[in-house]
């Protein structure tokens, strides 16, 4: 029972933790609810690629073939994760078409739980008298299983299955529109030729201006021209990149060293890094000005009234930051994409009424690129009302997650990909490593109250940095300092270079972790 471990999803994380527990000898059972590998890289947009640089989106000790390009389109990406898992025979371990419907912990009663001091019981991520009963339906034959294991790893991602619908007033939802209103979701679902043809023709709307927006206005300009031009509704301007070298200088020597990180407070940090980022404020002021001056003039943001507000450190603080499509504002300048600011908007009959304005926008179809929500998708696998509440924790704070991974009061579980970063192939694999540690008995846990404790911090941290967007609990700004709490449990060294100035200056990324 002890050495069984259930990992929900398929995913990138789902496929790291599959080969991370396998390395320590545990026995992993992997339920997907799809047929296939690749979690949200299964269903793109016909245009997708990867937002960053394949270097920084890799495996560990798995490299990219040298023929891909740098910014590998979305069959390339699931082409290499396709041939992880086969290199690493994961597949075997993997129930496809397996839809968990809920899990709930059995043994201890939840009195004794609620009264444990440290996490599990005794600090240990097995307990004797604790185990987790997996429900599992088989999509195909709709017959359900039950599966019982000692411990449980949630890799079920934030960007998927459960849409985030914005809320509207009575009459003036999409049901008073006389057209057809998606989720971007269903629009990714549809393959590429039935995608095109659901776009011909008709005045699309797209509502957002993150990256899922952006690449369906693209698709639909490209589709119907500046005939049926696409109108693309946002609620907030964003610091969309054209490339990772403003003015010549590759972002990450600007964001992703310890030099940078020397900028920002950090949680936990001591009174000389606190005084230090205090010190160097404007240099941290100055950097994000430099980048933002770069994108300001490569795209034009004050031809097109498109400047954002918040500075470009909010921005990656938050991770938030994307790659524009290539010739995105040539479109928006040749009038096959128009650019309307809504905070709010409703619909008639006829289209969408934004908030203030006197005249309807006549529409036939309107896509919500509005995002999912990942935090009620992982509350709901839970069977117990109090593990819903515990790991949803305040909607004023981020997520109560100890290391970004562990609830300090939910007993033999993780949860691996919900906390962000500029890469998250590249945190979910540092994550899934400390799992396996902390799992082979490699180090112990701090008390509940300590870890909670941990957890404040971050939210703290998160607050600052992030602004509204804090429940995304993005770790974006301070990766490496992240990546050095989990080295430092595990016993590795966290310096990864050589020498002092690479040590300061040189970027960090995944292949600075390879194993040893």
């Amino acid at each position: 029972m002890e050495r069984k471990v259930a990992i929900i999803g398929a995913g990138i994380s789902g496929l790291l933790a599959c080969k991370y527990t396998l390395s320590k000898g545990y026995t992993p059972v992997v339920f997907e609810s799809r047929s296939s590998i690749g979690g949200v890289w299964t269903q793109t947009f016909e245009t997708t690629k990867l937002q960053t640089p394949r270097s920084v989106y890799q495996f560990s000790d798995f490299p990219w073939p040298s023929s891909v390009p740098e910014f590998p389109n979305h069959s390339q990406v699931l082409d290499y994760i396709v041939s992880y898992a086969t290199h690493f025979n994961l597949l075997p371990h993997i129930k496809f078409n397996s839809e968990v419907l809920g899990i709930e912990y059995g043994g201890p009663s939840d009195e004794e739980v609620q009264a444990w001091e440290l996490w599990s019981g005794t600090g240990e991520p097995f307990n004797s008298k604790g185990k987790w009963s997996i429900t599992v339906k088989d999509t195909n034959s709709l017959s359900t299983e039950v599966y019982q294991v000692g411990f449980v790893i949630l890799c079920v991602g934030q960007y998927s299955d459960v849409p985030k619908i914005p809320e509207f007033p009575a009459g003036k939802g999409p049901e008073a529109f006389r057209g057809k209103v998606i989720h971007s979701m269903e629009y990714a679902a549809m393959d590429f030729e039935r995608a095109a043809e659901f776009i011909k023709g008709k005045r699309t709307t797209v509502v957002g201006f993150q990256k899922s927006a952006l690449d369906i206005a693209m698709e639909c300009s490209a589709a119907n021209g500046a005939l049926n031009p696409c109108r693309l509704l946002y609620r907030t301007e964003h610091w969309n990149i054209p490339d990772y070298y403003p003015w010549g200088v590759p972002l990450a020597y600007l964001y992703f060293n310890r030099f940078a990180e020397l900028l920002v407070h950090k949680p936990g940090e001591g009174f000389f890094l606190s005084l230090l980022a205090t010190i160097l404020s404007p240099l941290r002021w100055g950097f994000s000005k430099f980048v933002e001056s770069y994108i300001k003039r490569k795209l034009s943001l004050e031809k097109f009234g498109m400047v954002p507000k918040h500075s470009f450190l909010n921005e990656i603080s938050s991770c938030l930051i994307s790659t524009l499509p290539e010739g995105f504002y040539d479109r928006v300048e040749e009038g096959s994409i128009l650019l309307k600011k809504a905070p709010k908007f409703g619909f008639c009959k006829e289209g969408i009424v934004v908030d203030g304005a006197s005249t309807p926008l006549e529409t036939d179809l309107v896509i919500l690129a509005t995002g999912f929500k990942g935090d009620e998708k992982l509350k709901d696998i839970f069977v117990s009302p109090t593990f819903r509440d515990y790991i949803i924790g305040s909607p004023t704070a981020s997520l109560p997650l100890y290391r970004e991974c562990i609830h300090p009061r939910i007993p033999q579980l993780a949860v691996i990909g919900f906390s962000e970063s500029v890469s998250n192939l590249y945190t979910s694999e540092m994550r899934c490593r400390w799992v396996a540690e902390l799992l082979d008995g490699k180090f112990k846990l701090p008390s509940i109250k300590e870890m909670e404790k941990d957890a404040e911090r971050w939210d703290k941290y998160m607050k600052q940095y992030s602004g509204e967007y804090y429940r995304r609990s993005c770790i974006g700004a301070v990766h490496i300092w992240y990546n050095d709490q989990l080295c430092k449990d595990m016993g590795w060294n966290p310096k990864r270079k050589k020498g002092f100035i690479p040590e300061l200056f040189e970027p960090y990324g995944p292949m600075d972790y390879c194993p040893s």
